[in-house]
C-alpha cells in the first residue's frame, strides 16, 4: 500500500472537522451553540494532527476518538477538543497560558488562531517534544516544564487560560493568573468523571463557574 500523502491528510482532517460539526450539531442544547466558531474550524483544518501523535499511530490522528501519546496520557478526542477551544473563545492577539502541553496539538490551534500561547506541562519529554514539533512548524509558542496548577506568573496576567487535565477545584494560582474579562476551560471533579467548565473573572474581579458537560480526563498532576 502506498504511503498516504498530504492530500489524502488533508481529507481526513476535513472529514474531523465534519464529524466535530455533527456533534456540535447534536449537543447544541448543552453546549448553548450548534457551530464551531469559524475562526477555531479555519484552524482545525489547517493544524496538522497527525505530526502531534506518536508516528506509528499517525494513520488514526483524526478518528473521533482520543489516542495515547504516552506517559498514560491521551490526546483528548477531536469533538472534546474542539469544544474546550470554542468554549476558550480565542481572538487573535489573546495571551493565552495552556496546562498540559502534551505534544503540542492543542497550542498548535491555538497558535492557528492568531494566540499567543505559552504552555507547561509536567513531563519533561513532552515539553521537549512539543517544542521540536511546534518549532518544526513554526508555530510560536513558549514551553517550560514544570507544575502547571502554579501557571506561568512571569508571563502573567492572561486572557484565557486552557487546562488539559481535572482539578478538584480551580487552583487559585490560576484564578489570579486569569486577566480582568478574562476566560478559563478547565474539567472540574473526581477522579472517574467531571463537568467541563468555564471560569470567567469581571472586571470588578467576580468570579464564575459555568458546568457545561461531564467529561473524563486526568488528574492534574502537580510537585509537592
Amino acid at each position: 500500500m502506498k504511503p498516504m500523502t498530504e492530500k489524502h491528510l488533508a481529507i481526513l482532517r476535513r472529514h474531523m472537522v465534519e464529524v466535530i460539526d455533527i456533534h456540535f450539531d447534536l449537543a447544541g442544547e448543552e453546549i448553548g451553540k450548534s457551530a464551531l466558531d469559524p475562526g477555531l474550524r479555519r484552524a482545525l483544518l489547517e493544524a496538522p494532527r497527525h505530526l502531534f501523535v506518536p508516528p506509528q499511530i499517525a494513520a488514526a490522528a483524526y478518528q473521533d476518538s482520543p489516542l495515547p501519546i504516552g506517559f498514560d496520557k491521551t490526546l483528548s478526542q477531536p469533538f472534546i477538543a474542539a469544544l474546550m477551544l470554542d468554549l476558550l473563545a480565542i481572538a487573535p492577539g489573546e495571551r493565552v497560558l495552556e496546562v498540559g502541553t502534551g505534544l503540542g496539538y492543542q497550542a498548535s490551534v491555538m497558535a492557528e488562531m492568531g494566540a499567543k500561547v505559552w504552555s507547561v506541562d509536567i513531563v519533561e519529554e513532552f515539553a521537549e517534544s512539543a517544542r521540536l514539533r511546534l518549532a518544526a512548524l513554526d508555530y510560536d509558542v513558549e514551553i517550560r516544564v514544570g507544575d502547571g496548577s502554579r501557571g506561568w506568573a512571569e508571563h502573567a496576567p492572561f486572557d484565557r487560560i486552557l487546562v488539559t487535565a481535572a482539578a478538584q477545584d480551580v487552583p487559585r494560582p490560576l484564578l489570579d493568573q486569569l486577566a480582568p474579562g478574562g476566560r478559563m476551560v478547565i474539567p472540574l471533579g473526581g477522579k472517574d468523571v467531571q463537568q467541563l467548565s468555564v471560569v470567567e473573572r469581571s472586571p470588578d474581579g467576580t468570579i464564575d463557574v459555568r458546568s457545561v458537560i461531564p467529561v473524563r480526563f486526568t488528574l492534574l498532576e502537580t510537585m509537592a
